[in-house]
């Protein structure tokens, strides 16, 4: 497996807090897609979009949105980054993403997680002390799901299923599946258990203190009879680049702190952005350079197999995208690939 470099994004709904302009909800889907289009044509291996079920969000409808990508784009592959499992049936998602895999041609892939926001909870009138529990019985159907056509099931959370044909069956035979994971090993240690691919979040702070996660759920693989060199770790996390450093940081800040303030209800020190400098944090922030050494730094921790890097946020105008994603494209990826090639990835 090849290193791979992506970028995804949650499809957050902002207004610039230094110009004022918001986009409609049209314009700023749109502006999804036609960043995978981009992506696609600067060699970024894959696009990401996520689901959220709240205000300062346009993807409610991730699926939907990876659908108008897979009818522009020819060869990218496409992820949901992630599909929330916990509050939607497994057997609706399915027919989705193995629909999907049919009209991408085989290039969707799917990433499940327990939603780190409680909003779908609430809107689809899920008791969230079942937080564990439904997503442990969610992910053992959906994996069911993707191994044989006729299943008979029964659980907690959902009607029986008797004999039941799945259809369509995705266009490879079965879909690529990824584990979303964030906080304590404990999800690592289960997507390891399960043979599952892992998608780990790393959004701030030392590298190192995800490694744990990451040395976990290889150990728990190959306990349960997995090869974990077969088994992808993708590994998630935000990325701005400018010119300087200071370029970085200052042009960053406003967008990260109002997104904070929405989101968290607290604001983003810019201090922190200056200690992310550091190419051992996991925050990507800098001048090119800074993020090739960053991801040297991840390849040499991790051992990993892609890296996905979220780019939009806060508001940010489609022109300073367009400007990151550039110089991540001229400046960084080649650098980087030529490294994890050396490193035997």
């Amino acid at each position: 497996m090849a290193f791979e470099i992506g970028l995804y994004s949650l499809g957050d709904h902002f207004t610039d807090p230094l110009t004022g302009y918001k986009p409609s909800a049209t314009q700023r889907l749109n502006q999804l897609v036609e960043m995978a289009v981009l992506a696609e044509e600067l060699g970024f291996d894959c696009f990401g979009v996520g689901e959220s079920h709240q205000a300062f969000f346009t993807t409610q409808a991730h699926s939907i949105v990876l659908a108008a990508m897979a009818a522009k784009t020819k060869s990218i592959t496409l992820f949901s980054s992630s599909s929330v499992l916990s509050t939607v049936d497994p057997v609706r998602l399915f027919e989705e993403f193995a629909t999907l895999d049919h009209l991408s041609q085989g290039r969707i892939e799917v990433v499940l997680g327990r939603a780190s926001r409680l909003g779908a909870f609430d809107l689809f009138g899920i008791n969230p002390d079942d937080y564990d529990r439904i997503y442990d019985e969610k992910l053992e159907l959906f994996l069911k799901l993707n191994q044989t056509p006729i299943i008979t099931w029964s659980g907690e959370f959902r009607p029986a299923l008797n004999r039941q044909e799945i259809l369509p069956r995705p266009y490879r035979s079965k879909l690529v599946v990824h584990r979303a994971v964030g906080g304590p090993p404990a999800s690592a240690i289960e997507a390891g258990r399960l043979g599952m691919n892992m998608m780990l979040a790393t959004l701030g702070g030392p590298i190192t203190s995800f490694k744990t996660s990451v040395d976990a759920y290889r150990q728990h693989a190959h306990l349960h009879g997995h090869e974990p060199q077969h088994l992808k770790v993708t590994i998630a996390g935000l990325c701005h680049v400018a010119a300087t450093n200071q370029e970085a940081i200052d042009r960053i800040h406003p967008y990260l702190d109002q997104g904070f303030r929405a989101l968290r209800k607290s604001p983003y020190p810019k201090e922190w952005l200056q200690e992310a400098l550091n190419p051992k944090q996991a925050l990507m922030i800098g001048d090119p350079q800074n993020i090739v050494n960053k991801l040297k730094a991840q390849i040499d921790t991790y051992h990993h197999h892609r890296t996905i890097l979220q780019i939009d946020f806060g508001g940010m105008p489609t022109e300073t995208i367009v400007e990151v994603m550039l110089m991540l494209a001229h400046d960084v990826i080649p650098q980087v690939k030529a490294y994890a090639a050396i490193k035997g990835l």
